[in-house]
């Protein structure tokens, strides 16, 4: 029979590979460094192969061990798959969930979803990243997250997913600005305008590009927001307009006084937020009802400016 490496194995693979270090990948799977040298070894041994190059305390891996890695994440994404599918019906979820949610949707939304996540499966494992889509994409397809929540387009070719709402997006404005008077503004007075916004890989950076094309505003590339808070920041002293989703704004704006929020009357803008996961997941019911619980979450805050596919269903 064919050698085949163990699960085991391939873990040690995949922790030498990320951390490049012997103690460290041991102390990652909670064994000793010589069980995973001794081990680790014997995959190189049987697979007639060399994966690591060693020498001087440096770890790196070579060539062909850099060809054979995604196949080995790819083996336990399957093992895990099958694990996950095998305990379904016991499990809620499937026991463990890892979510990822966009930095700027994920903290005011999270904690309304979460305890009601917990309600409904309470042996449910859920672990939590938030970060930028893009990162937040590569990581869904390399299998270190199970599920994404972020705003659309995700980057990858292999994604589904299913809409949870819809979110307006509205322009801050300082108080002292002369569009502060108006109750909304014309693309056309935009013109020449700075716009700060965050750093490319966020949807609201290819909202805000959009915005200066069809305007004649400025982006303000120099001074991009590392987060909404520090655009609303910025924005109250005056360095820039910028865009604010409703969602946010219905969380972090209700004693901020400093930035006005103004919608533009010809040039109505909304983002929509989907919950992905890998095309051909056999998880897929289970982050099907994931996106069920996330839509019915969104209902009942009853944010302004945030609608989902449920209240739409309900209003025809």
């Amino acid at each position: 029979m064919a050698f085949r490496p163990s699960s085991r194995q391939l873990d040690y693979f995949i922790a030498l590979a990320d951390t490049c270090h012997f103690g460290a990948a041991a102390r990652r799977c909670n064994v000793s460094q010589p069980t995973l040298s001794a081990q680790f070894k014997l995959l190189e041994d049987q697979l007639g192969v060399v994966l690591l190059e060693r020498g001087s305390g440096v770890v790196e891996v070579t060539p062909a061990g850099k060809a054979l890695l995604p196949f080995a994440r790819q083996a336990l994404d399957c093992l895990d798959e099958l694990v996950h599918h095998a305990n379904s019906r016991q499990a809620g979820l499937g026991g463990l969930i890892r979510l990822g949610a966009a930095s700027t949707f994920g903290p005011y939304f999270l904690p309304h979803l979460l305890p009601r996540m917990k309600a409904t499966y309470p042996d449910l494992e859920i672990y939590i990243r938030e970060e930028r889509p893009t990162k937040l994409g590569r990581d869904l397809q390399s299998g270190n997250l199970d599920c994404v929540l972020a705003p659309s387009p995700l980057a990858g070719e292999q994604s589904a997913g299913t809409e949870i709402c819809k979110e307006q997006v509205l322009l801050g404005v300082p108080m002292d600005h002369p569009f502060a008077q108006h109750e909304e503004l014309e693309l056309a007075a935009l013109e020449g305008q700075g716009l700060l916004c965050l750093g490319p890989g966020y949807q609201l950076y290819q909202e805000g590009q959009l915005l200066c094309r069809a305007s004649g505003a400025r982006m303000l590339e120099d001074y991009e927001g590392t987060s909404l808070d520090a655009l609303r920041q910025m924005v109250s002293i005056g360095m820039g307009l910028a865009l604010f989703p409703s969602g946010y704004i219905s969380s972090e704006f209700v004693k901020e006084q400093r930035v006005l929020l103004k919608p533009i009357r010809d040039f109505a803008m909304e983002r929509s937020v989907r919950l992905y996961w890998r095309r051909n997941s056999s998880r897929a019911h289970h982050f099907e009802q994931l996106a069920m619980l996330a839509r019915q979450t969104v209902t009942e805050m009853k944010v302004p400016g945030v609608r989902t596919s449920l209240e739409e269903v309900n209003r025809s």
